[in-house]
């Protein structure tokens, strides 16, 4: 479910709020690869702060932990949401530097591919080097295999025993 901008102002610090503001669509498209990444980082931190405190507040209303304030907390939903904006800001922020690696990349690949084509442009027609025809001149030699038995003999002598052995009772 998504939240509205009223929802972030009244769940959120005005540190917070401001970092959650640089992550909608506009401003976070406007940021520097660098400020983005610090921006991930912040934001980051302020979730693992909030899902810090939530876990502590779970603790105490159940009483597995001691206050950590004046009194005891009675619910944890308010730092429960306030996390799960703060990973819906993280999630954008995260998604929008994907995408610039994403397109970075394919700009990379379209540029080596130009650069490819012109350097096999520049190096010129291949086929200048070749032979006018595609003749093999006298061919394929054939050479003979001095190894094997003259023809037929293998098959009269080299099969008897194999013949004989077939016939006798084993």
């Amino acid at each position: 479910m998504s939240r509205t901008r009223r929802d972030e102002a009244r769940l959120l610090s005005s540190h917070e709020h401001e970092l959650v503001q640089q992550t909608h669509h506009p401003a976070v498209q406007g940021l520097s690869d660098s400020d983005l990444s610090d921006l991930i980082k912040r934001l980051r931190e302020q979730r693992d702060r909030a899902r810090d405190v939530s876990r502590q507040q779970r603790r105490e209303v159940r009483g597995k932990a001691a206050p950590s304030g004046t009194r005891p907390a009675t619910d944890n939903s308010g730092t429960k949401e306030k996390g799960a904006m703060l990973a819906a800001a993280l999630k954008r922020t995260s998604k929008e530097r994907e995408r610039r690696r994403v397109s970075g990349a394919r700009q990379e690949l379209m540029s080596n591919a130009r650069r490819a084509l012109a350097m096999k442009q520049a190096a010129g027609d291949p086929a200048t080097d070749r032979p006018s025809s595609r003749t093999a001149d006298e061919g394929m030699q054939p050479v003979p295999n001095d190894g094997i038995a003259p023809s037929g003999a293998l098959d009269a002598e080299g099969h008897r025993p194999v013949l004989e052995r077939s016939r006798k009772v084993r």
